[in-house]
């Protein structure tokens, strides 16, 4: 099989066992999500029988995937270095949800040059232990030899790295390894992700870290790892991977390259350029530091999205835990960059302290006060202060530090504030007990709608690319944009291959928020992001290449590029709409996982204020996308704030989702007939055994 390394590991920690499944069994869903969903149902439900009711994340019967796919290791641009986690999280409230993260860097390239499409993960070891992977070679490890346990995630790297690259013969200089007695000499160190103190205390907010400031952020993976006394991964593989067409590979990479990618030697680079893809986002333009700074990749990728600092702080993080340290007051702000990397932690919940400041000055947070809490809020957004927060949440000693370390949605559960903080919108968690992302559902309606159908902030930003443009490049580029509003849906809408021409379906005034066309929306999305995104794994940052402002209609490469890639890579001749027939399947499959779980269409409603309270803005006090202007009937970049979600009206656009889903109204499951239609008739006929409402 061209493009895969043909089998996947399948390790048992609490037996300490390991075997191989066939990629060829899961092959039929290509890689990352897909197959992860496939084979967390293959042996939870089909093989194990489990009822999904009676266990939840912290359950040594959870089942975690790590999955690459087949464009991973390899030179598709934007694609090559992602791998996909999946498991039951512990996380989102009040069920931890069946769900996903996503990381770039190099694991995954790296762990299929070891010989592994993915890594299964079950059962939970009785003492800490790591697993360490060198091509065929594979151990358990116990934790209590190289003192791992208690680490921080980069020092728990840096000692793996020593410990493989030194425990072997060297070859020629020490600058030389040799993974395993049966490898080539590489000179690589191995790709590892592990978690920090915070995942061993069961903080579900702790994340799984790689390298500097790759991070699988959501789901509380960290903790997960953590319950099942799993310090961390590690791969080093010396093999190489097997392309059906090299040549045309190349040329595609080049073409993408010359014909939609900024030049750099040839054209001054403006704000606009950090946000065009590709390349795309070299570095987020609010994070300055002074001294030189270089690009960083992931595997395989032109982008170097990320950077490198002179000073060496916060290098290579990125997107809000770069905004977090650059916001911050101090000397020492790019610091907390690294804070957050090195205790694993989301930095979502940070970005949200806010909240606990408010509580602070009204009164309630503080020593000798209702939530008794020692923090210094003299010294409020600067590197001492988060060190304090995440050293009490990390620790969870004090009652304080143990209810954040459940995450502040249900710390104010605890301290009885909740209903009351979200209503008056004190507490910015729209959607299962979540941080919000900041784009917020009552403007940026299919972020908000496809997060509340699935199980996490979908962190997609393949349409908030427009408010990006309408609003922010605006104002930074002196009022230029990259297209005008009927430009853009046109050229959108045109692309979104089964639903083209529905110019519509980018309408987000007020008049549009429940139509069909918005059904459709989010509906192109769901599909798109379960399979390009998170199954073939092409970066989120870089794809769909929509409106491209390095070309001159401004048209990007999709929808021909992802398949022309993908074909190139494994022979698979997948059309677009194919594809989307197959992200399609991947999404009734995990909503059948959810339905087993116990989810029901009542459970998915968002906070109370995103229903009472009009929006305010974000960066702004307006936030501008695509619509159709009530008064004179023309496209514009409408001002989407001053707006509330209607209850009742979107219990009828849900109604009219599942309907056009082939899904059941009144529960929200896939009904069988659309199961069978998509085949997976055994999975409705096991629903049907479980007595699931179908």
């Amino acid at each position: 099989m061209d493009g895969y390394a043909g089998k996947i590991l399948r390790i048992n920690l609490t037996e300490r066992s390991k075997m191989v499944i066939p990629t060829s069994d899961f092959v039929q869903w290509v890689g990352g999500h897909g197959m992860g969903s496939a084979i967390f149902y293959d042996i939870v439900i089909r093989e194990k029988n489990i009822d999904l009711t009676t266990i939840d994340g912290f359950s040594p019967e959870n089942v975690i995937t790590i999955m690459t796919s087949p464009t991973s290791g390899t030179l598709v641009p934007g694609a090559s270095g992602r791998t996909e986690v999946q498991g039951i999280g512990v996380h989102s409230y009040p069920i931890g949800w069946y769900t996903r993260g996503n990381m770039g860097g190099r694991f995954s390239p790296m762990l299929k040059y070891a010989g592994w499409d993915g890594i299964v993960i079950e059962g939970a070891a009785d003492i800490p232990v790591w697993i360490d992977i060198r091509d065929s070679y594979v151990r358990i490890r116990e934790c209590r030899r190289l003192s791992l346990w208690g680490k921080d995630a980069w020092e728990c790297q840096q000692i793996i790295w020593d410990f493989v690259n030194q425990s072997n013969q060297p070859i020629h200089s020490r600058n030389w390894v040799r993974p395993s007695a049966r490898s080539a000499p590489s000179t690589q160190r191995p790709a590892v992700m592990a978690i920090a103190h915070a995942g061993e205390m069961l903080c579900r907010t702790a994340c799984l870290i790689h390298d500097a400031g790759n991070a699988v952020g959501q789901g509380g993976f960290g903790a997960v790892f953590g319950s099942k006394n799993l310090k961390a991964v590690s791969a080093i593989g010396t093999g190489s991977i097997t392309i059906h067409d090299p040549n045309a590979l190349m040329e595609l990479r080049q073409a993408q390259m010359k014909k939609y990618a900024f030049n750099f030697t040839t054209k001054e680079p403006s704000v606009a350029t950090y946000f065009s893809s590709p390349p795309g986002h070299l570095a987020d333009p609010r994070q300055k530091q002074k001294g030189g700074q270089r690009p960083q990749a992931c595997t395989g990728c032109q982008s170097g999205c990320r950077r490198r600092f002179e000073s060496g702080l916060a290098n290579e993080g990125q997107c809000v835990e770069a905004i977090i340290g650059a916001s911050a007051q101090g000397k020492k702000k790019f610091g907390i960059t690294d804070l957050l990397n090195k205790y694993a932690i989301n930095a979502y919940e940070i970005l949200h302290l806010d909240y606990l400041k408010d509580l602070y000055e009204m009164g309630v947070l503080g020593k000798g006060r209702d939530i008794e809490c020692d923090l210094n809020f003299d010294n409020y957004n600067t590197y001492e202060f988060i060190e304090q927060y995440l050293t009490q949440m990390a620790n969870r000693e004090t009652d304080f530090g143990y209810a954040v370390g459940e995450g502040l949605y249900r710390a104010a559960k605890m301290w009885g504030r909740l209903e009351e903080d979200l209503k008056e919108e004190l507490l910015l968690y729209p959607y299962h007990g979540l941080p919000g992302h900041g784009y917020d559902p009552r403007a940026e309606l299919e972020w908000g709608y496809g997060t509340i159908l699935g199980d996490r902030d979908i962190n997609e930003h393949d349409f908030n690319g427009l408010y990006w443009d309408a609003t922010i490049l605006y104002l930074l580029e002196f009022r230029k944009r990259l297209a005008k509003a009927e430009e853009a849906v046109t050229i959108f809408s045109e692309k979104m291959i089964p639903f083209a021409g529905d110019k519509q379906m980018l309408d987000y005034s007020t008049e549009n928020m429940y139509s069909e066309h918005m059904v459709k929306l989010v509906a192109w999305h769901r599909r798109y992001t379960r399979f390009w995104k998170q199954s073939a794994l092409f970066c989120d940052w870089a794809w769909p290449d929509m409106i491209n402002l390095n070309r001159p209609d401004k048209r990007g490469s999709t929808p021909e590029a992802e398949p022309e890639f993908l074909k190139a890579v494994t022979g698979i001749d997948l059309s677009f709409e194919e594809s989307m027939e197959l992200g399609r399947k991947i999404w009734n499959l995990d909503n059948c996982i959810w339905a087993l779980q116990g989810r029901h269409r009542d459970m998915l409603q968002f906070a109370e204020y995103i229903y009472t309270k009009p929006y305010g803005g974000q960066i702004f006090p307006f936030y501008l996308m695509p619509g159709i202007y009530k008064k004179d009937g023309q496209w514009k970049y409408i001002n989407l704030t001053g707006r509330c979600i209607d209850r009742d009206k979107f219990e009828q656009w849900k109604t009219a989702y599942y309907l056009f889903e082939g899904w059941d109204p009144k529960t929200g499951h896939p009904l069988t007939e659309t199961l069978k239609s998509l085949g997976l008739a055994d999975i409705a006929d096991k629903l049907k055994n479980k007595n699931a409402p179908y």
